[in-house]
C-alpha cells in the first residue's frame, strides 16, 4: 500500500524487482521478523531458571553457520545478538538469504518472510526452505501445491530435486535441474499409465484416448518434452556442456511442475 507521500509524489514508489541487490528496507524489515519473532519471545533472551534459548540458538549459529570456534561467543544474551546483529548490517546482500535459509530449517516463518519480499518486490521468495528467483505469485503457488503432494512422493522428489539444483547461488547446476523436471513427468506418466516403463507419450496416449486431454496440448508439450531429449538437447552425452541458462532451466521447472499438476488433476 503505497503512503501518503507517495501518492502525492513527494517520495518515490520503488517499481524495480530487487534481484541483483538489497535496499535498506528490505534487510531492515527481513531482520524485524529475526528480532519481533525470535529474539524477543518469552524464554529465548532471559530466563529465571536454566538456560535462555539464545545459548542454543548461537551455539547452533556458531558452529554449523558462522563455522567458528564456540568458544568466542559472547557471555551475555545481548551481546550474544549485537554480534549477529553486527554479521547481518555488515554482510553482502546474498548473505543475507543465506543466513534466512538457515533461519527457517528450524523456524516455521516462510510466511512472514515471503511477506516481506513481496512487499519491498524482492525478486526472490522462500520455497520449500529455499531463497528461489520466483518473482511471480502464480509460480509460487504453483510450486508450493506440488510439493505440498504427499500421495506422489517420487513426483514431488524430482520437483524438489530441481528446485534445489536451480536455487543453488554458489553453483546452480542448470543442466541436472532440468532433468529433474522432466523426470518428475516422466514419473507422473508412469502412474498415469499404470506402467513403471511408460514415457510421457505414453500417459499422453491414455489421456486422449480418453477425451481428457486437448489434442493441441498434447502436441505442445510434446514439443518440449522433444526437445529435451533431441540430440542438441539436455540429455545427450554430449562431450561438451550444452549453453543452459537459468532461464532455461526456470521455464522447464515451471512448465513441468504445472504439468504435474494439471496430470494429478485427470486422476481426480
Amino acid at each position: 500500500m503505497k503512503r501518503f507521500s507517495q501518492r502525492k509524489g513527494f517520495k518515490p514508489v520503488s517499481e524495480t524487482m530487487q534481484i541483483d541487490g538489497m535496499n535498506s528496507e528490505l534487510r531492515n524489515s527481513l531482520w524485524n521478523v529475526l528480532d519481533v519473532y525470535i529474539f524477543q519471545t518469552d524464554g529465548f533472551l532471559h530466563v529465571q531458571y536454566g538456560k535462555p534459548k539464545v545459548d542454543e540458538f548461537c551455539s547452533d549459529i556458531w558452529f554449523h553457520f558462522f563455522k567458528k570456534p564456540v568458544d568466542t561467543i559472547p557471555r551475555y544474551s545481548g551481546e550474544k545478538i549485537e554480534a549477529i546483529r553486527k554479521f547481518y548490517f555488515s554482510c553482502e546482500w546474498y548473505e543475507v538469504y543465506d543466513f534466512i535459509e538457515y533461519i527457517i530449517r528450524n523456524y516455521k516463518m516462510t510466511k512472514l518472510f515471503n511477506a516481506v519480499l513481496e512487499r519491498e518486490l524482492s525478486g526472490y521468495r522462500i520455497i520449500s526452505g529455499k531463497v528461489v528467483d520466483i518473482t511471480h505469485e502464480q509460480e509460487v503457488e504453483m510450486l508450493e501445491e506440488a510439493l505440498r503432494e504427499t500421495k506422489y512422493e517420487g513426483v514431488t522428489a524430482h520437483i524438489k530435486r530441481s528446485l534445489e539444483l536451480l536455487s543453488d547461488r554458489k553453483n546452480p547446476d542448470y543442466r541436472n535441474s532440468i532433468k529433474e523436471s522432466i523426470s518428475a513427468v516422466e514419473s507422473m506418466s508412469k502412474i498415469i499409465s499404470n506402467n513403471s516403463k511408460a514415457t510421457l507419450g505414453d500417459a499422453l496416449n491414455i489421456l486422449e484416448k480418453n477425451n481428457r486431454l486437448h489434442p493441441a496440448l498434447k502436441k505442445g508439450f510434446s514439443n518440449i518434452y522433444g526437445y529435451a531429449s533431441d540430440e542438441d538437447g539436455v540429455r545427450h552425452a554430449m562431450l561438451e556442456k550444452p549453453n543452459i541458462t537459468a532461464a532455461d532451466a526456470k521455464f522447464f521447472l515451471l512448465s513441468c511442475t504445472s504439468f504435474v499438476n494439471y496430470l494429478k488433476s485427470k486422476l481426480v
